[in-house]
């Protein structure tokens, strides 16, 4: 506080050191010097100070292309669908959704209940298994689910929608940075967490250094 206070009144200590002679003197000649700075600016004499550089967008980090496992196992469709999806999510890595795809219900191959119509013990439905509301699943595609193929209709079994809205879903829960906390919440279970980051590893190019 005492430093504060000195500092505050160090102009005041300069002025009285130099008399009221000086310091008038001194003002004037700041005054004039801002002036000629001025004039010298119209006249074109002076550069102005260059204006900061607007920062370049940071692009999120490359995708690391698919492996022939992936290749292999993915129909065509839905490892597009997975790839255009990741883009909701910056950073996130189409492979992630491609292994929750796999481990839900093999890319909607499974034939199981609840993959292509009404929903499983859970509650459970879709490609990408989201809770409906009418078991233990809870009801995340409420939250998550909408048109996103942009055909009219929002539909749960239709992987157009399913996919982006797993992404979106995995993004709102901290993904990517928090990647296994966001498996975690889409299904509550660690080995799930590790099986889904074991394909997601399968599924990228080797080399391609994506988590």
């Amino acid at each position: 506080m005492t430093l504060a206070i000195w500092l505050a009144l160090a102009p005041l200590r300069l002025l009285a050191a130099l008399g009221l002679r000086r310091s008038l003197t001194l003002a004037c000649l700041f005054v004039l010097a801002v002036t000629a700075y001025g004039v010298a600016e119209d006249l074109g004499l002076v550069d102005p100070p260059a204006a900061a550089k607007p920062a370049r967008p940071v692009r999120p980090p490359r995708q690391a292309p698919p492996s022939a496992a992936a290749r292999a196992d993915i129909p065509t469709r839905y490892l597009t669908l997975y790839r255009q999806a990741a883009r909701r999510c910056p950073g996130l890595s189409w492979a992630v959704l491609a292994a929750v795809g796999k481990v839900e219900s093999d890319h909607g191959r499974s034939p199981l209940p609840g993959v292509r119509s009404r929903w499983n013990r859970a509650g459970a439905a879709g490609p990408m298994q989201f809770g409906i509301g009418t078991g233990g699943a809870g009801n995340a595609w409420a939250h998550y689910g909408t048109d996103f193929n942009g055909d009219g209709q929002i539909s749960v079994y239709e992987p157009g929608d399913a996919i982006p809205a797993t992404a979106r879903y995995l993004c709102a829960h901290g993904a990517p940075r928090q990647l296994d906390r966001a498996l975690y919440a889409y299904n509550h279970s660690w080995a799930y967490v590790a099986k889904v980051k074991a394909i997601a590893t399968l599924y990228r190019a080797r080399g391609s250094g994506r988590r």
